[in-house]
């Protein structure tokens, strides 16, 4: 059974996990000040949300957008999930080829820093909200 049931709950967890990110400007600093953008495509359920790190503060947009991003990661919003709590490690399903890549996947370590502060945060929302 999928973690989310649905693109409404998983965008509300999104939501709650951008905005905890955005609080901690220091934490991401690297991602802010890397003149790029990201697309993080996820599916079952479809969501999809575009990250701008072209200037501080961090603007995160949920929903489809126009325009073409820097890099776009596709992946199972399941994996996310599994990746965010700790199941799974980000480098082994990042070469393992389970995250669908389009762009210079040398540019995606420019990510490591928002996604390590994304996982903590998502373990402090986990603490408080267990069903996801």
């Amino acid at each position: 059974m999928p973690v989310y049931t649905d693109s409404e709950q998983l965008y509300a967890v999104l939501r709650r996990v951008f905005d905890t990110v955005k609080e901690r400007p220091g934490a991401i600093e690297s991602f802010t000040r890397s003149n790029l953008v990201i697309r993080l495509r996820l599916t079952e359920p479809t969501a999809e949300v575009l990250l701008d790190g072209r200037q501080p503060p961090l603007e995160v947009f949920f929903g489809a957008r126009p325009g073409k991003a820097d890099l776009d990661l596709a992946m199972p919003a399941d994996l996310l999930h599994e990746i965010w709590s700790g199941q799974r490690k980000l480098r082994d399903v990042f070469f393992g080829g389970q995250i669908q890549i389009s762009g210079n996947i040398f540019r995606a370590m420019k990510l490591a820093d928002l996604f390590r502060e994304a996982e903590q945060v998502y373990s402090e929302i986990q603490a408080q909200d267990p069903p996801i």
